[in-house]
């Protein structure tokens, strides 16, 4: 029996609970009071937040890079906590950026969104063009998978690349039209309306993202910029549909570090509630 479609999953997971992505992007030496700053104690973190966060936010992000900065240890911490938060019934993004041309790409496609894996979707980078994105798009299509793709970063120099111009448009503007494009008809559920093919849209940029969303009406937009980085939840408005679909908001930092003493799993959970109320608000 197959699983049910990517945009599905996404839409019947974010009503049930919220369109909240948790980032989990944990350093050693941010840990909290009465964590041992060591492996076993970003284990620990990393469990009491998905304690914290459980029930109240659809999606864990976890980023790669902070486990890769372990070694082989780090990258078996990854898995084991992308195989819990599955268990426990989240919807897992792996924020790795990945990306590459031939083999390469295959390779990525493969290690991340193979049946069965309990990643749900993948972060990628479009630079190397239509030819690098076919076989994450395969996986997507076959295993009932996602990924979101870079269109509109949260970050400040996000403008340098992204905002040049391309003929009468900018190349984030083409590039929005590129995701559209192969998130087309085969890529889309006949129920939600919504492709497998997502976009990253930075929340710090309200009035991109409002534009963007008409550019791309059935593509799912992972949300950043929430917090920490400055955005509010009348930033993110129009990421969504008028039904309250199409979009889920990531915040990371403002909520694994609520606090640095030994309340901080009841400050993250504090922290993810009162995001999800704010959310309600435009979201609806």
């Amino acid at each position: 029996m197959r699983a049910m479609h990517f945009a599905d999953q996404l839409t019947q997971k974010s009503h049930s609970t919220s369109p909240i992505s948790v980032g989990l992007d944990p350093l050693i030496e941010k840990l909290p009071d009465g964590l041992t700053k060591d492996l076993d104690g970003m284990k620990n973190f990393c469990l009491g937040i998905l304690d914290a966060v459980q029930s109240i936010a659809c999606c864990i992000k976890p980023q790669l890079a902070c486990f890769e900065l372990l070694g082989w240890e780090g990258m078996k911490l990854f898995w084991e906590l992308c195989h819990e938060a599955k268990e426990r019934d989240f919807l897992v993004i792996a924020d790795g950026k990945r990306n590459d041309i031939g083999s390469t790409c295959e390779a990525y496609a493969g290690a991340y969104l193979y049946e069965g894996s309990p990643i749900s979707a993948l972060t990628v980078n479009p630079y190397l063009g239509s030819e690098s994105m076919k076989p994450f798009i395969k996986r997507c299509i076959q295993n009932d998978k996602g990924i979101f793709v870079l269109v509109k970063t949260s970050n400040v120099s996000a403008g340098e690349l992204q905002d040049l111009p391309v003929g009468d448009e900018v190349l984030y503007e083409h590039l929005a039209q590129l995701v559209a494009a192969w998130g087309g008809e085969e890529c889309l559920s006949p129920e939600s309306g919504l492709s497998c093919i997502g976009a990253v849209v930075g929340a710090t940029y309200p009035e991109e993202l409002k534009y963007l969303r008409s550019l791309m009406p059935h593509t799912p937009f992972l949300i950043p910029g929430y917090g920490i980085q400055g955005a509010t939840a009348e930033d993110v408005r129009y990421g969504f549909h008028s039904n309250g679909t199409g979009a889920i908001v990531n915040a990371s930092r403002s909520i694994l570090y609520a606090s640095s003493e030994t309340d901080w799993k009841d400050a993250a959970k504090k922290k993810v509630e009162e995001m999800r109320k704010e959310l309600e608000n435009v979201s609806s």
